[in-house]
């Protein structure tokens, strides 16, 4: 087989390329920016006193937005305040949806690297570089993510600060019967990782592996079923697995990075194998 060398152009310095083409093929497909299943709200949306939004784009499972500003050639400061700019007009305007800014550049710099990196984790934020490159036939884009989204731990799952309880204060909160079902799934967890028993939490129940925390899942005991949340990235084949299962999954957590799936006595005595499988994926990319 022959490797085939590809020309890199500038598309900021191309005669025939320019932002406006850019837009046009993310548009028809956003998947190319390989942030998920997006779909175009709108394009060179008018804020308030505050110029026009390159792309407005929405996930089409979990409906979260992501507020685009598309910069031929260097990163500047000016599209930084921009790009937060518009985000925080979209997110006070739209507080129903989760939101999240994406620049996208031919070059992003280190001192622009440097800035997002003082307010990462506090404004959620991605960076996606953007290359062009010459084919016989037309024009291929590549869009790496340099900055991705940090995602802070939160409170409830934090086991320095999550106050600790026992196993009645879940029983009166859910069931004794939902309760007993986060016993059958550590079974299952200790098929795979004999170490792991479960800890008792105010706001979930967790697990612990050698005395240590280790919550790749957490429960939430409900009155008629078990919460399972599980650790585990959003992906095509992830999806495709539970989309074919029988299990009841509820809407992603995009903040946590949590599947949640219901759990009832018959999934428990019917679906073992199904959840055994999603545990496993979830195990196997916590201890990478």
């Amino acid at each position: 087989m022959e490797l085939k060398l590809l020309k890199q152009i500038s598309i900021k310095n191309h005669p025939q390329i320019n932002e406006a083409w850019i837009q046009e093929q993310i548009s028809k497909n956003p998947s190319i920016l390989n942030l998920g299943d997006l779909e175009l709200k709108d394009k060179e949306r008018i804020q308030p006193n505050a110029g026009r939004l390159d792309l407005l784009l929405q996930d089409f499972d979990t409906k979260r937005r992501y507020e685009v500003e598309i910069q031929l050639g260097k990163t500047d400061e000016s599209h930084i305040i921009r790009t937060i700019e518009y985000w925080d007009i979209e997110r006070k305007r739209y507080p129903q949806y989760d939101h999240c800014a994406v620049i996208i550049a031919e070059d992003i710099t280190s001192r622009f690297l440097n800035v997002i990196q003082l307010f990462n984790g506090f404004i959620p934020i991605i960076a996606l570089q953007m290359k062009a490159y010459e084919l016989n036939d037309g024009v291929a884009l590549i869009f790496t993510k340099i900055v991705d989204e940090l995602k802070l731990g939160l409170d409830d799952e934090d086991e320095g600060i999550s106050e600790s309880t026992d196993r009645n204060y879940w029983e009166i909160k859910g069931s004794k019967e939902t309760v007993k079902y986060a016993d059958d799934i550590l079974s299952i967890i200790k098929e795979i990782d004999i170490n792991y028993s479960i800890t008792y939490k105010k706001h979930y129940i967790g697990l612990s592996k050698n005395g240590q925390a280790d919550n790749f899942i957490i429960f939430r005991a409900k009155k008629k079923y078990l919460r399972m949340e599980i650790k585990l990235e959003k992906t095509t084949e992830v999806e495709e697995f539970l989309e074919n299962s029988v299990l009841d999954v509820m809407e992603y957590n995009n903040r946590s990075n949590r599947y949640r799936i219901k759990i009832t006595i018959e999934d428990i005595k019917e679906n073992k194998e199904i959840i055994k499988d999603i545990i496993k994926r979830s195990y196997d990319n916590w201890n990478k």
